[in-house]
């Protein structure tokens, strides 16, 4: 193999092109991204990036001195893919064709469609928000996901009147249980945010700028600006004509990672890409380690690892969540399968070496 295209230049992208000279591939790399930006760190874009406490420059994440001798393409788009030639179209006209690909492009924020509403998904989401933020009135939250609630604290901070909507009837119960979401809901209260919970959107109001979110029960909130937390979409329209993201993965010498397989973990996007390229190259992948993921809300660190799954019983080992710090263990067959904390890093950290020792899949 003596040339790999990397489709996609966000972190996982950049952790493969890693992942390739650190398991001694010694070919041209080429890395094709559809943002003009050099790869970036996303987890600080709700939290400290829209307050003002970082720069864009502050989230690199590849220094000026490492040196990866690849071939970056910023601001050029993957419109097609020939899975049997490993063959990729770009928008320039160019196809670009490699002995291997990594398909690594990410997701995009799921929208919704209305003058004034913004989504948060990228650097240049980022900067828009946060330039909309600068004045202070009425936000709404769509989604009380992490993401809608790291917008929400931020906006919290910095003065705005918040409300966060959530069609859901418990908040991120899908990555937490019932019972655990619900715990760590209670900090929007904690801090002013109104919640309001398992009523959807119904339609929103304003002809030139925002007036009112509606919900489906009547009500009407008034709203200077709104924010739509509801989900991601994998960027995979490109691969359309391959069969889609399984069929051009199931051809040899095509391999993909980070969020585009539908995973929204960072430690994925950044653990993943050397199991990824493993394959790719033929070597022993390095082991597969439990997902970890975390949240900073209201001042709160909030972590998970492992896989939680319906029916998995939890119990607090540590802490009280009425002070919101404890740590809370999931299990499943006797065995500990998911570790929560909140603000107790070093005991997590603890519990998730323990994590680490069970088998987990991959």
């Amino acid at each position: 193999m003596e040339k790999v295209a990397i489709v996609g230049a966000s972190l996982a992208g950049l952790a493969a092109a890693r992942a390739l000279r650190r398991q001694s591939f010694t070919g041209e790399i080429v890395v094709v991204g559809a943002e003009p930006h050099r790869p970036y760190d996303r987890p600080p874009l709700s939290k400290d990036f829209l307050t003002g406490a970082v720069t864009a420059a502050a989230l690199a994440l590849s220094p000026d001195d490492e040196d990866l001798g690849a071939d970056w393409r910023l601001g050029v788009t993957a419109t097609g893919f020939d899975p049997h030639t490993r063959s990729v179209r770009l928008d320039t006209g160019e196809v670009l064709r490699a002995d291997g690909v990594v398909i690594a492009t990410g997701a995009r924020a799921r929208p919704i469609e209305h003058l004034g509403v913004h989504t948060l998904r990228t650097l240049d989401d980022a900067i828009v928000l946060r330039e909309a933020l600068r004045q202070t009135g009425r936000l709404v939250v769509i989604g009380a996901g992490f993401i809608g609630a790291e917008v929400a604290s931020s906006a919290r901070r910095l003065g705005w009147d918040v409300t966060v909507v959530e069609s859901l009837p418990t908040p991120l119960s899908g990555q937490l249980g019932t019972e655990m979401g619900e715990i760590v809901s209670r900090l929007h209260g904690d801090h002013g945010v109104r919640l309001l919970t398992g009523v959807p959107v119904s339609g929103l109001t304003g002809t030139d700028r925002i007036e009112a979110v509606e919900l489906v029960d009547g009500a009407r909130i008034p709203a200077d600006l709104v924010v739509a937390g509801i989900g991601a979409i994998p960027n995979e329209e490109w691969l359309a004509a391959a069969g889609g993201l399984a069929a051009a993965t199931s051809v040899p010498g095509v391999v993909a990672t980070g969020d585009v397989t539908g995973s929204q973990h960072w430690t994925f996007a950044v653990e993943h890409p050397a199991i990824a390229v493993a394959a790719l190259l033929g070597v022993d992948p390095p082991a597969a380690r439990a997902p970890y993921f975390w949240s900073d809300q209201y001042g709160v660190m909030i972590q998970f690892a492992g896989h939680r799954q319906p029916g998995d019983t939890v119990r607090i080992v540590e802490g009280d969540p009425e002070q919101r710090r404890f740590l809370a263990v999931y299990e499943r067959d006797g065995q500990p399968s998911a570790v929560l904390g909140l603000n107790q890093p070093k005991l997590f950290t603890r519990w998730r070496r323990q994590l680490r020792s069970v088998p987990q899949e991959a």
